[in-house]
């Protein structure tokens, strides 16, 4: 229980502090799919043209984080908006208490904006989605399980359409990103890089190259 003479001020501190020490590429105790769903969650609830489908978005992210006793919160930085993630156990009257806090990287953190941010992320989203399903069909389930990988990449963290990845952007999802949330099969591993290239090369059949 927090101190009766505790100033509102520190808590807020300690709950931005928590939040600042999270893991930015780090799923916890959260499976992937669940991390990737709160924040396309969160994503259309910032994008929705009324309140009520808003509340509706954040309920069904709600419903979803309760299943593993997590909630969500969207942090306000300085250059950027940042989705939190938070075992409920750390929480009190909505604030993070630091004496709760053991284990640092079961908090998640996504960017929700910044640079590079696309205002109609929906539609790029829907693109690269469209662009797994072509890979999929095209290449076969191991391909299209990395694909759909790559395009969660692309779509959450820079807002882009696959096939408009830098050399660097592509070397991030291959080293860091895949190895760490995808949680990729022996079979996925040895063809990454292939499937990489097959879905830069398909969305570009879709819509020419972005580069």
């Amino acid at each position: 229980m927090p101190e009766a003479n505790s100033d509102p001020a520190d808590e807020r501190a300690d709950d931005h502090r928590a939040d600042e020490e999270t893991g930015d590429e780090e799923t916890g105790d959260l499976p992937p799919d669940v991390v990737e769903e709160a924040e396309r969650l969160t994503r259309l609830a910032r994008d929705a043209v009324d309140d009520s489908e808003a509340d509706a978005y954040r309920d069904r992210r709600a419903s979803l984080l309760d299943d593993h006793d997590y909630r969500a919160r969207v942090r306000e930085d300085d250059s950027r908006d940042v989705l939190v993630l938070h075992p409920d156990e750390w929480l009190e009257d909505g604030l993070v208490r630091m004496d709760r806090v053991e284990d640092v990287d079961r908090g998640i953190e996504r960017p929700l904006s910044g640079p590079g941010e696309a205002d109609d992320w929906q539609t790029v989203d829907e693109h690269n989605r469209a662009v797994v399903d072509r890979v999929e069909a095209t290449h076969g389930d191991v391909h299209g399980q990395n694909a759909a990988a790559f395009a969660e990449f692309m779509s959450n963290h820079y807002a882009r359409a696959i096939e408009s990845a830098t050399d660097e952007e592509k070397e991030e999802f291959l080293t860091e990103y895949f190895p760490r949330n995808a949680w990729p099969s022996e079979d996925q591993r040895a063809v990454v890089e292939q499937s990489v290239q097959l879905a830069i090369e398909t969305g570009e059949s879709i819509t020419g190259s972005a580069r």
